[in-house]
């Protein structure tokens, strides 16, 4: 190791119990590699350290943490003086262990402080992204926006500069043992900062989740590009503004929002719910899930359905679903929304949060919403 060289922290994903790999080392992605490689590299660069602590006791002491949940701090002797070996462990919303994170270098040297990172779950059966209280450490997070599950669409909302979206949903709607996932997003919405996550993604479907396993690492620089949206994208949500349509990416099966391709409709309450799938009327649930296989032949289908709106109740919206091209078996349209009554609450630049129905069951963190919502309209004149 070069004299005055920052010794980073390696963060070993733990999603599944039969398999463990390499997420990061320091700011770096490593892309699932093979972590007990890594380990032996990183011991061979510390000669002192590679003749005191064996591989196999390095394996144990991981395991260790990774089974007991716990932090590991170990003193090594070397000939060239006692080296320190730091484990800390990630935890996801049940207290599992998502991921490791070690640190071994001279006591002497300085050992910085880990990034914030966090493990969440995808529960396909709920539609939701389940998340600890520690995601409130991530850049682009806060306290006040806090809720222990969101919808995959409301992730989405928060990320640019991001194309890769249907290989998300492809693996989040049809897990298949195996099936992973690593890339970096960028957060803008709800920070004055963006942030820059890495997110690493494992399918599963046992007897624990089906779903998916998911670590964030909060990998924000100081020296950030500037991602700038193309053009073509500016002029077609400006098109579909003026024009008053509004297209989302709906899952069929379940009836849910996956994500927005436009501004999200104003009128439609979608996000900071309970259930996602509550954002349509139960009684419209079954007959947008009966056009799945009209839509898989390849055909277009129309409908009217309610809505959920900001005020509590349900607005009467058209909607003209196109099949989604190129994946057909995982029950995914395009949907070309438009709104039909007039005299709705609307989500609009200058209007206060909404309020929920005097008297009415919540259905979802209503008072994150409002917070988010003041905080944006502060930041832009136009919503």
């Amino acid at each position: 190791m070069a004299s005055g060289a920052v010794i980073p922290w390696v963060t070993i994903e733990t999603l599944t119990s039969e398999e463990m790999s390499v997420a990061s080392v320091g700011d770096a992605p490593r892309d699932f590699a093979d972590w007990q490689r890594v380990l032996q590299r990183l011991l061979a660069r510390t000669p002192a350290l590679y003749d005191s602590l064996k591989t196999r006791s390095l394996i144990e002491a991981l395991r260790a943490a990774r089974e007991g949940a716990e932090d590991v701090d170990l003193t090594i002797k070397t000939g060239s003086g006692p080296h320190m070996l730091r484990i800390r462990p990630v935890f996801g919303p049940g207290g599992d262990v998502h991921a490791v994170r070690l640190w071994v270098g001279p006591a002497s040297a300085d050992c910085p402080v880990p990034s914030a990172a966090v493990g969440a779950i995808w529960d396909l059966g709920s539609q939701t992204i389940q998340q600890p209280i520690g995601a409130t450490r991530l850049t682009g997070n806060s306290a006040e926006q806090y809720a222990p599950v969101m919808s995959i669409a409301e992730l989405f909302h928060r990320i640019s500069g991001f194309n890769r979206h249907a290989e998300v949903l492809d693996l989040l709607y049809g897990p298949r043992a195996g099936d992973k996932l690593q890339f970096d997003v960028t957060v803008t919405e709800g920070s004055e900062r963006p942030g820059r996550w890495r997110i690493t993604i494992r399918a599963r479907d046992d007897d624990r989740t089906r779903g998916a396993w998911l670590l964030i690492e909060d990998v924000t620089s100081d020296v950030e590009l500037s991602e700038w949206p193309t053009l073509e994208r500016v002029g077609l949500r400006e098109a579909h503004r003026r024009a008053g349509t509004h297209l989302a990416i709906v899952q069929t099966e379940h009836a849910s929002i996956s994500h927005w391709l436009t501004d999200p409709a104003p009128w439609i309450r979608w996000d900071y719910l309970f259930r996602p799938v509550d954002v349509f009327h139960p009684d419209d649930r079954g007959r947008l899930i009966g056009l799945t296989d009209r839509l898989q032949s390849g055909d277009t289908a129309g409908l009217t359905v309610r809505v959920l709106n900001y005020g509590g109740g349900y607005t009467p919206t058209s909607m003209l679903l196109y099949p989604y091209p190129g994946y057909p078996n995982r029950q995914l349209a395009i949907a070309q929304l438009v709104r039909i009554a007039d005299d709705v609450p609307m989500l609009e630049s200058g209007r206060h949060a909404p309020e929920s129905t005097q008297g009415a069951a919540p259905i979802g963190y209503d008072d994150q919403l409002r917070y988010r919502l003041a905080h944006r309209l502060k930041r832009s004149p136009v919503f």
